[in-house]
């Protein structure tokens, strides 16, 4: 699939998929969206990309929202449609079995904050700027906006930041949980590289059964995530990975992992 909107490249594991919109700060219309799916899909087939990168081209913006001039002749039937695409795109994203880093450059707003939010963390420049603002559209989030938001942040804030529409500052988002780092604008994707280099390093199954346990533990009781961590440890020890992992350890040598995500 020849890409309109966004950017796709892959090298020595890691992928890196950029939206690419920059004149209308790389907001979201359906065939961006649609796009993105068929890019995920391929990172999901491909064995060789074991870390996935999503950023925005230019320096002013990730993603600032759904393209408000197609948003505007949605009906309700389409609205819903538009919206259960976006969520079954963002659902793949976060289902994906690699780490995924939301690399934020600028404004992640609305469909940026969602699609920020699947990934497994973000990093994010100083001058970044996440929300929810579709209230000042009269409209809610509906790209899973409010119940991501929910368990990332808790009930209040994520309330107040829906609620108000009012946009939050990278230093304000990494005290609240939401980002992980805050870096200057012009090493932010050195050190996001560097992040996923070293997740690269490690064993597949491994990378796979952590994001699977993480992931579905959150919204179980302690104890059942406990089960859950039970069985993906023991499996592990079905991967070469795991033999290769602590041979390594013992003689005092790096680890070369062989072992495939689809164990």
């Amino acid at each position: 699939m020849a890409y309109e909107n966004i950017l796709f490249s892959a090298e020595a594991g890691i992928a890196t998929l950029t939206f690419n919109r920059p004149k209308v700060l790389n907001a979201l219309n359906l065939k961006t969206i649609q796009e993105v799916a068929d890019a995920v899909r391929t990172v999901e087939a491909d064995e060789a990309i074991r870390v996935l990168i999503l950023t925005g081209a230019g320096d002013r913006a990730f993603v600032a929202g759904a393209d408000i001039s197609e948003l505007q002749k949605l009906s309700p039937v389409g609205a819903a449609q538009f919206a259960a695409e976006g969520q079954n795109v963002l659902f793949a994203i976060e289902n994906l079995p690699i780490p995924t880093i939301a690399c934020i450059n600028g404004f992640a707003l609305g469909g940026g904050c969602e699609i920020a939010m699947t990934c497994d963390f973000m990093y994010a420049s100083e001058k970044a700027r996440f929300g929810q603002p579709e209230i000042n559209l009269g409209l809610i989030p509906g790209f899973g906006g409010t119940q991501r938001l929910l368990r990332l942040v808790g009930r209040a804030r994520a309330k107040e930041i829906c609620l108000t529409g009012a946009m939050i500052s990278a230093k304000e988002a990494m005290e609240m949980g939401l980002v992980n780092k805050v870096f200057l604008p012009e090493t932010l994707m050195e050190e996001t590289k560097k992040a996923a280099a070293l997740m690269a390093s490690k064993g597949k199954v491994a990378l796979k059964a952590i994001k699977q346990v993480i992931n579905r533990g959150m919204d179980t009781d302690l104890r059942t995530g406990c089960a859950l961590e039970i069985e993906a440890f023991a499996l592990t020890f079905a991967s070469p990975d795991a033999k290769e992992g602590t041979t390594a350890f013992l003689e005092k040598r790096a680890a070369t992992f062989t072992g495939s995500r689809k164990q």
